[in-house]
């Protein structure tokens, strides 16, 4: 057994099952090598405990690929690959990877809707967030407007899709796209999201995979700065359980329950506010 208690958010270990690349860490009564399967459903939220009522861990986007350890009654225990986190999401969203699932382009608008034809006027057949893992198999024309063609047969629009390794130069700037997106306790995507799932999401378009809570990020990312030396766009605030985008030295950007919503506002105001409740705040990082 290991001395160091490893976190059940990012290890899938239970007394009865466990990853078996756990062996030897945990005492489990079996251990499963997992199956890979991919995320189908553009949305997928990921549940403490196999029940709708659970609380809300994080969230899975389009096209993320998971392992499967466990599938009872609808669902499935399961370890994102993108970010390690565990937890246990409906078995009808996830589906075997085949073809082109690997993904060629991610989604770079807010929110795109796609189409069972190229055609803007055609009823929307879904709507997936920023972020979402795309495969493009071509891109085709209609009415003056150019669509991808997905592997699924669907179409969108192929200004809204960039291509994996087209990353966007400014985290902050991906961030601000979701200005006024609503808030969501343990969100992740345009469609909800909350404050550590902000910076996740902002810096993924960046081209950097980083962890999904506040509390990870704040031990992770980055390096210390004193912001008596003064802060910069795209330096991070923390707080016990929070965590906030600066989009100047002057300007936080942040999804919070006060807007409900990510907002832009002064930091002196959000420090003022945030002290009654959690404190001040607790480090300073620049990634």
């Amino acid at each position: 057994m290991t001395e160091t208690p490893l976190d059940p958010r990012l290890h899938a270990f239970r007394y009865d099952l466990a990853d078996a690349r756990l062996r030897g860490l945990v005492d489990a009564f079996h251990f499963a090598d997992g199956e890979e399967l991919v995320v189908r459903d553009a949305v997928v939220d990921m549940r403490t405990q196999p029940t709708p009522r659970a609380g809300l861990g994080t969230q899975l986007l389009h096209g993320d690929r998971v392992r499967m350890f466990q599938a009872d009654e609808g669902w499935a225990w399961v370890q994102a690959e993108r970010d390690g986190y565990v937890g246990y999401v409906a078995q009808r969203a996830l589906d075997k990877p085949s073809g082109t699932a690997t993904g060629t382009h991610r989604i770079a608008a807010a929110r795109t809707f796609v189409f069972d034809e190229p055609d803007f006027k055609r009823p929307a057949a879904d709507c997936l967030s920023m972020g979402s893992l795309v495969s493009v198999l071509e891109t085709v024309e209609n009415r003056h407007v150019a669509y991808a063609r997905l592997d699924d047969d669907h179409y969108c629009p192929a200004r809204h899709v960039r291509p994996v390794g087209d990353h966007a130069p400014d985290f902050v700037t991906a961030a601000e796209t979701l200005l006024r997106t609503p808030y969501l306790w343990g969100g992740t995507s345009a469609f909800g999201i909350d404050c550590s799932g902000l910076v996740q999401l902002a810096m993924l378009m960046a081209g950097r995979a980083v962890p999904r809570d506040s509390d990870m990020q704040e031990t992770q990312l980055g390096e210390p700065v004193d912001p008596a030396n003064g802060l910069q766009r795209g330096d991070l605030v923390f707080w016990a359980g929070h965590v906030g985008i600066m989009r100047n030295a002057d300007t936080l950007l942040h999804a919070n329950a006060d807007a409900m919503a990510v907002s832009s506002e002064p930091l002196g105001d959000a420090i003022d506010r945030i002290a009654a409740l959690y404190g001040n705040p607790t480090s300073h990082r620049r990634p």
